[in-house]
């Protein structure tokens, strides 16, 4: 157990920025705050890679980006493309969505493929760069139960993914009246995701994570890694009091 600083929880965070309008201004914006904050890292859009990269460089600040998002529901191939173009302008960390429909088919074999094939290439081009790429899967929990939230988790695994991350936050679930459901990550879900992948891979959770209070409900949970819009307001919230189990400073 140990007290975790506001520059540590910081550390954790991924200063998230996906919104389909959000322009230059916004995601420059974005990465100065990163800056100052010294977040783990911008994710953003692959179209603004090249302009984060920019105004990144030479700082400890990784570029994130996604693929294949929200719906993950592009062919492997396309996701393969998408990759190779956001490493050739600077991504460091590449946050695919898995194949959401194979799932529900239980075709499995067709997740874990999906998920290598991205995986594989983002190792491949980051060694050519003399630089380790880290893969995270985006599972989307709200459309999963436990038991195919476990398999995913060992196809992630087995496909030699360095993260399994909970949420883009853009899915829409619904209930039998119709009504959205949550979309974001959730402590049982999260807790899931980490007693299956054990120290294999990391825990990224993300989706509806806007205070402090909720990120620690994570970290806690086993997650070591933050997606959230709301990086300054957790880290200014932040209670340095407060013991987290497991975590030894």
């Amino acid at each position: 157990m140990g007290n975790m600083k506001k520059e540590q929880i910081a550390s954790m965070i991924d200063h998230t920025l996906l919104s389909p309008v959000a322009g230059v201004r916004e995601i420059v914006r974005l990465c100065q705050e990163a800056k100052k904050y010294h977040f783990a890292s911008v994710c953003v859009n692959p179209s603004y890679v090249a302009v984060c990269k920019r105004e990144l460089e030479f700082t400890d600040v990784k570029v994130c980006t996604v693929i294949g998002f929200p719906l993950g529901a592009i062919t492997t191939q396309d996701k393969i493309n998408e990759t190779v173009q956001a490493i050739a302008n600077g991504a460091d960390e590449i946050d695919m969505v898995i194949n959401l429909g194979a799932v529900q088919d239980c075709r499995f074999g067709e997740v874990e493929l999906d998920i290598a094939g991205v995986t594989e290439q983002a190792h491949f081009s980051g060694a050519k760069l003399g630089k380790k790429i880290i893969v995270k899967v985006i599972l989307e929990t709200c459309y999963l139960n436990d038991n195919m939230l476990d398999t995913c988790c060992r196809c992630a695994m087995r496909a030699g993914a360095d993260f399994v991350k909970s949420s883009t936050g853009f899915a829409t679930p619904k209930g039998m009246d119709g009504n959205l459901l949550p979309n974001g990550a959730s402590v049982h879900c999260i807790e899931l995701m980490r007693k299956v992948v054990g120290t294999s891979c990391g825990v990224k959770a993300s989706g509806g994570i806007s205070t402090a209070r909720k990120a620690a409900d994570m970290i806690i949970a086993g997650a070591n890694r933050i997606g959230s819009s709301s990086g300054i307001q957790i880290v200014e919230g932040w209670d340095e009091s407060l013991v987290i189990p497991g975590y030894d400073g």
